[in-house]
């Protein structure tokens, strides 16, 4: 089945105490790169999130966003260090006794020092959150792959279309080819009429070599057998259920070569119009198979 490389997908999944919401998007890339952005204390979940990715999508650019929203308070607690409190409030009396002041110490006099109160998180317990998050981005991954199996159908439809029309312009070539020959023919003929301003015999044996020259510096036979057979390779490949966007890539640069010998080879303007049709074909197949996985 051919996916295309863009897409985006979304899940989300909570328990009792946290949410997770999880959004990716997918564009064109040659390899798998995958970049994940998620709170830094769940960092230790990364090469898994990673691994369950890969082994759905093959290739492309993975951008993958998680947020987690804490329902409850609960997995937080504080921690109040109260020798390094009584020793602030030790510090600021005897400042107080030495330097004559009446002033009171407040509370918030002590708290605003650091270290008195911390809030840490509780550790979690790993296969929880796991199990948390699992279904969330199991999610993310289905909803992304829907729309690049969606967008690549269409893409393969378009392709198909484009390839029809190839192989209708390789047609009108192979027809027209034959009589490329048989026109130069008659066109050397009058030429060396013209040139003579007379009625003159010509040497049939010497006309012949010519033109056997150069219908065999014209011969296209085996750029069009070829061209076909690059057609039907596309064709195949496109109903593979394999990552095809690098094997469709390569086909479509041979594609392209033999029309470019052709376009060279023929001396005809009837074929050149055909070739620069199907050049501007493989083209545009060219700019899709780029967003192909």
């Amino acid at each position: 089945m051919i996916k295309s490389m863009t897409g985006f997908g979304r899940g989300e999944n909570s328990d009792d105490k946290r949410k997770f919401i999880i959004e990716m998007k997918s564009v064109n890339h040659r390899y798998n790169d995958i970049i994940v952005r998620m709170p830094r204390h769940l960092s230790y979940l990364e090469e898994k999130i990673k691994k369950m990715i890969k082994e759905n999508i093959k290739r492309g650019r993975i951008e993958v966003y998680i947020n987690l929203e804490n329902i409850n308070d609960s997995d937080f607690k504080i921690d109040i260090n109260l020798n390094l409190a009584k020793e602030y409030k030790s510090a600021l009396s005897l400042l107080n006794k030495e330097l004559s002041l009446e002033d009171i110490i407040h509370l918030e006099d002590i708290t605003k020092y650091p270290d008195i109160i911390n809030v840490e998180k509780k550790e979690e317990d790993e296969d929880i959150i796991w199990d948390t998050l699992y279904p969330a981005l199991d999610n993310a991954i289905t909803n992304l792959e829907s729309m690049r199996v969606r967008e690549g159908e269409e893409l393969v439809f378009d392709i198909n279309k484009r390839v029809d029309y190839i192989k209708k312009m390789s047609n009108a070539v192979e027809n027209r080819a034959p009589l490329v020959v048989e026109e130069y023919k008659i066109k050397l003929e009058n030429r060396i009429k013209k040139l003579l301003d007379s009625p003159v015999e010509i040497d049939e044996s010497k006309l012949a070599n010519e033109v056997a020259y150069f219908a065999d510096k014209a011969n296209i036979t085996e750029e069009i057998v070829r061209l076909y057979s690059h057609i039907e390779q596309l064709k195949d490949t496109l109903s593979s259920n394999d990552t095809v966007g690098r094997k469709l890539d390569f086909i479509i640069q041979e594609m392209n070569r033999e029309a470019n010998t052709i376009g060279s080879k023929a001396s005809d303007i009837d074929i050149t119009k055909d070739v620069v049709e199907i050049k501007s074909e493989l083209e545009k197949i060219r700019e899709q198979v780029q967003n192909i996985e």
